[in-house]
């Protein structure tokens, strides 16, 4: 029997599918993919993927982990305690922040999973996300999901890379429910300081906006700098909730485990939403991470100083061709200018046209991201050299 179907059967997305913002990474690692597709040595900076392996304590805790028949089998909706109590205990000691690790902690699938979820999870349409520009994308998509608004807090150098909160108007407040931040920052490496948390809170207070703090870097500060949690701050879990993933701190990018952190009634939310979609995480992935949080934390002092001497490596080395930039205080990124007579989309394309280098373009993380290009402190001393030398012979500084 032949069955005749129609050429061209109507697939319709919902309407929230045409709203999705361009996924702006995945345009870059197309054009840098291209370019090595056609036999070019390209040194890619352009997108914030660990370059190093995970510790190998954590590695074997795995291997181990999978051996266990109980792991074979669904785990807790919620995730395992075990685990939930290591992400408690870390914050004790690194942060002197006490966590219920029952009702204060929920596991997730990766950072950017509860970045997203927590607007669809707050958000209505209509209401109004206060968003950082330039800052992370995938802010963007929860909001668009949920069927939000945005309202951009600009992101300055004049301003330490803060937002300003005088700035935004009444009607914005008036109807914003949820802030993002994240320090250190994603893209500028700006760090923020003890009395703007709580400024923080008091604004999120009087304004009745939940905080949510994206503290992905957060191991990550030079020059004798620790960065500090948001929930250091006295009232920030009354007000918001902390994301931390082990991608950055522990070179677990691939292995997608992450968590959040506060207030109870956040957590309780995260944790339905995730009812009704996940199984939670693979039980030994849950082992592993529960071992890199107990474990000794010498890999991370020593991952926080090898992107420490790459970060000098790639100033002292700029220095030479007459770029001229302010090092980055912390993150594994650096925040450069471009140079005069460029945009910073059409200075990308020049460097991977010209020097086979990859750098993200600041418009790409918001309108006040134009002038900057982001640059990744994710290769070898060798490579970054190399990197700017190309560069430089472009004879673009100076």
């Amino acid at each position: 029997m032949t069955l005749n179907y129609k050429s061209s059967f109507p697939i319709v997305p919902a309407s929230r599918m045409q709203h999705l913002p361009t996924q702006f990474f995945a345009q870059l690692v197309k054009k840098a993919n291209a370019r090595m597709s056609a036999g070019h040595d390209v040194i890619n900076l352009g997108q914030g993927n660990p370059d190093l392996p995970t510790p190998e304590h954590i590695v074997q805790a795995m291997k181990s982990a999978v051996e266990k028949p109980m792991y074979h089998r669904y785990p807790p909706f919620s995730g395992f305690s075990f685990l939930k109590e290591a992400v408690a205990k870390r914050y004790l000691e690194d942060y002197q922040v006490k966590l219920d690790p029952e009702t204060e902690v929920a596991v997730l699938f990766g950072g950017k999973t509860g970045l997203v979820e927590i607007s669809q999870i707050l958000l209505n349409p209509g209401d109004v996300c206060l968003v950082p520009d330039p800052g992370y994308p995938d802010y963007w998509s929860g909001v668009a999901l949920a069927g939000a608004e945005m309202a951009m807090m600009p992101l300055t150098e004049s301003n330490d890379y803060l937002p300003d909160y005088d700035a935004i108007s009444s009607d914005t407040l008036n109807r914003a429910k949820l802030m993002f931040l994240n320090y250190p920052n994603n893209p500028t490496s700006a760090i923020a300081n003890a009395a703007f948390y709580e400024q923080t809170v008091e604004f999120a207070q009087r304004n009745q906006i939940v905080v949510a703090s994206d503290f992905a870097y957060g191991a990550i500060g030079f020059d004798g700098h620790t960065p500090i949690s948001f929930l250091q701050t006295p009232g920030a879990k009354e007000v918001g909730i902390e994301f931390y993933t082990m991608s950055k701190t522990y070179n677990m990018a691939g292995w997608r485990v992450a968590f959040a952190v506060g207030n109870a009634e956040l957590i309780r939310l995260i944790n339905l939403m995730q009812d009704h979609m996940y199984v939670s995480l693979f039980g030994a992935v849950q082992d592993a991470a529960a071992a890199a949080l107990n474990g000794s934390q010498q890999c991370v002092h020593d991952l926080v100083h090898t992107y420490e001497t790459r970060r000098n490596t790639l100033f002292d080395t700029m220095k030479s061709i007459g770029w001229e930039a302010t090092p980055s205080p912390g993150s594994f990124f650096a925040w450069l200018p471009v140079p005069t007579g460029y945009h910073s989309a059409s200075f990308a394309d020049l460097l991977l046209e010209q020097a086979n280098v990859v750098v993200a373009p600041g418009i790409g993380f918001g309108t006040h991201g134009e002038g900057y290009v982001r640059v990744g402190l994710l290769a070898d001393h060798a490579r970054l050299q190399e990197a700017v030398d190309r560069i430089g012979k472009l004879q673009l500084f100076g």
